[in-house]
């Protein structure tokens, strides 16, 4: 069994088809999807209905997720005007097109999507979220549970059930939104020796991730000027290995950036399916 993440599909759903044509998961394979399929493209309850019909799929919350719940369950916290400057008109059109049934069991399913999760490969945890965390926050509540990541040691020892613990007491706001405050420090997880969780996000897209981080491996483009994934912050104080993974491969930009991604953690295989002109 193999797992596979990717983000930020943003209603290209003909993209989404192209790179899973392309890693071909396996049925049983898990793939996470790590919020934002919805907004600014223009086949987001397609994509919905694809990414729940992938076998072993687990789905966590965007911040366009949110933002369609707020609206239209009417919470208070976010207003149609801002929804609809954020792309949220092409996902009102979809929606509206459903009976009264598909659409209350859609939203239904919506609310329930959790906002992280811990995902195990032979060799190492990872620590899935849609933006990224507060890690100071997250080392100091390892400190309280036992788990020292001070002086270069890194979270290596931290148990699955610690790391899930650790994630359910960041702010929701934090896992859904952060940005510079995330890309702009090591998380301090992953020790002298190479070990300890990584932690694999969306929610930046990696043409713009220059702006906020720093030891990126790529420049968060190819040759062409499309988005890819982009491993950030190996050094000296990681042995060498990325702490995060920025998986959003700029599918919100349209054509001729965009692209959609598809990465497979235990190896770092990485697909892409491009966003052609007019999607």
């Amino acid at each position: 069994m193999a797992i596979y993440v990717m983000s930020d599909i943003h209603g290209h759903v003909r993209a989404l088809e192209e790179v899973l044509d392309l890693a071909s998961p396996g049925d049983d394979d898990e793939v996470y999807v790590l919020g934002d399929m919805v907004d600014r493209g223009p086949a987001p309850v397609d994509v919905i209905r694809r990414v729940r019909s992938l076998p072993n799929v687990r789905v966590l919350m965007g911040n366009h997720e949110m933002m369609l719940l707020d609206v239209l369950l009417d919470t208070g916290e976010m207003d149609g005007f801002t929804w609809a400057l954020n792309g949220g008109f092409a996902t009102a059109t979809g929606l509206d097109v459903l009976d009264r049934d598909e659409y209350a069991e859609l939203i239904d399913w919506m609310r329930g999507l959790p906002l992280f999760a811990v995902a195990e490969t032979e060799s190492r945890r990872y620590i899935l979220t849609h933006a990224g965390i507060d890690a100071m926050e997250a080392r100091g509540y390892l400190a309280t549970a036992g788990v020292y990541t001070s002086e270069g040691r890194g979270a290596a020892e931290a148990t699955e059930e610690q790391l899930l613990d650790m994630m359910s007491r960041q702010l929701p706001e934090t896992l859904l939104w952060t940005r510079e405050e995330f890309w702009g420090q090591p998380t301090g997880f992953v020790g002298k020796d190479g070990t300890g969780p990584v932690v694999v996000v969306g929610h930046t897209p990696s043409i713009v991730l220059s702006r906020y981080a720093d030891r990126m491996a790529n420049e968060g483009v190819n040759e062409d000027g499309r988005g890819i994934v982009v491993p950030v912050g190996a050094c000296d104080a990681t042995g060498g290995v990325a702490d995060r993974i920025d998986i959003d491969c700029s599918a919100a930009a349209g054509a001729p950036r965009g692209r959609v991604g598809l990465v497979r953690l235990d190896d770092g295989a990485a697909w892409y399916g491009t966003i052609k002109d007019g999607e």
